[in-house]
């Protein structure tokens, strides 16, 4: 999608530059103006899973700091096309966009739903296929019982029969459901709007990459990219076929093992466990996560902060640690705006 020298040279930038032994407090703060957090978590929230701020409170401290965009989620009722209409009424001078994240609230592969968020609001400008409840997230979530970690799907049959039949599941081969055929057809017709593969497998990621280009879908992003489970070869080969891989700071600074009603409000399924088990390839922290992006390239990711919850640190805060951190592992200023500012503008047809 983007190459970092066609990128400079269509902008015609010349960005401030820090070297390891003279590094400045003031660079993360200039180089945050422009830039984009294209995954927010910005509320409403449930009782059991409170926010840190509310929509326009996101709002008004990213234009505070110059940011040029937000793109807002809602992972429980999934639609979040709404509240960024709100929002950007609210707060002007920013651009805020929200989307659908396809959940079993929704009716999991509802291509109704989608129909809907692509009208509502402000129109939903993403379409991701499930976060906390796909059948990947859904079968490795659970709770400490006597110490060790089990997962809920092994504790409650009544989780295993209601909820693991309702999770998002992406075919790996044989016939391809009518639901699926009809929620891309729609999202290719809408040139605008991008996919997100979602919190699915890592076969699951491949084969929706696979349909969504099959179906003429231009825009696509790989989440996380797939909890970190996808390996650098499996990253490169869709980086090749223009792909975007997202990165998020979440990735290697948050919180694990808290009880949290992350999608479901029963208490009994306040999830311990799901950090531990998606993330084991990067439990070392920023420094392998970084590698990874050296070695695919800057030019193949989009990067934002999937901050919002209240146990952690508001939106604006994370972004500033992201470039931050960033700098010091002796990013360039061009790189980190390749990743937080310019892939994130096409892949959302900023001007």
């Amino acid at each position: 999608m983007t190459i970092l020298n066609d990128t400079l040279s269509e902008w015609n930038v010349e960005l401030p530059r820090e070297t390891f032994s003279n590094r400045s407090m003031e660079l993360p703060d200039e180089l945050i103006h422009g830039t984009s957090d294209v995954h927010v978590h910005s509320g409403p929230w449930l009782k059991s899973c409170p926010g840190r701020l509310d929509p326009f409170q996101i709002a008004e401290q990213a234009r505070a700091a110059g940011m040029r965009s937000l793109v807002f989620y809602d992972h429980t009722l999934g639609i979040s096309s709404g509240t960024a209409l709100l929002a950007s009424r609210q707060v002007p001078g920013i651009d805020i966009f929200g989307g659908i994240i396809l959940t079993s609230v929704l009716g999991g592969l509802n291509p109704r739903a989608v129909k809907t968020a692509l009208g509502y609001g402000s129109g939903a400008r993403f379409v991701h296929f499930g976060a906390h409840c796909t059948h990947y997230m859904a079968s490795h979530e659970g709770s400490y019982v006597n110490g060790k970690p089990v997962r809920f799907k092994d504790q409650y049959p009544k989780f295993a029969r209601d909820e693991l039949s309702k999770a998002i599941r992406i075919p790996l081969d044989g016939l391809i459901p009518d639901e699926l055929k009809e929620i891309l057809t729609l999202i290719a017709e809408q040139p605008h709007v991008h996919l997100n593969t979602g919190h699915v497998s890592v076969d699951e990621a491949i084969r929706l990459v696979e349909l969504a280009i099959d179906f003429g879908i231009k825009k696509i992003v790989v989440a996380h990219p797939c909890r970190s489970r996808m390996t650098i070869d499996q990253q490169k080969e869709l980086a090749q076929k223009g792909v975007m891989l997202e990165g998020a700071v979440s990735d290697w600074m948050f919180h694990r093992g808290l009880p949290r009603t992350n999608y479901y409000v029963e208490r009994e399924w306040a999830d311990e466990i799901a950090g531990i088990a998606s993330t084991p390839e990067l439990s070392g922290g920023v420094v392998p996560w970084a590698k990874q992006i050296r070695e695919i390239g800057v030019e193949h990711f989009v990067l934002g902060t999937d901050y919002g919850i209240r146990s952690g640190p508001t939106p604006i805060e994370g972004m500033r640690t992201l470039i931050s951190t960033l700098l010091d592992l002796e990013f360039t200023s061009e790189e980190i705006h390749t990743m937080t500012k310019w892939n994130a503008e096409r892949l959302l047809d900023l001007d």
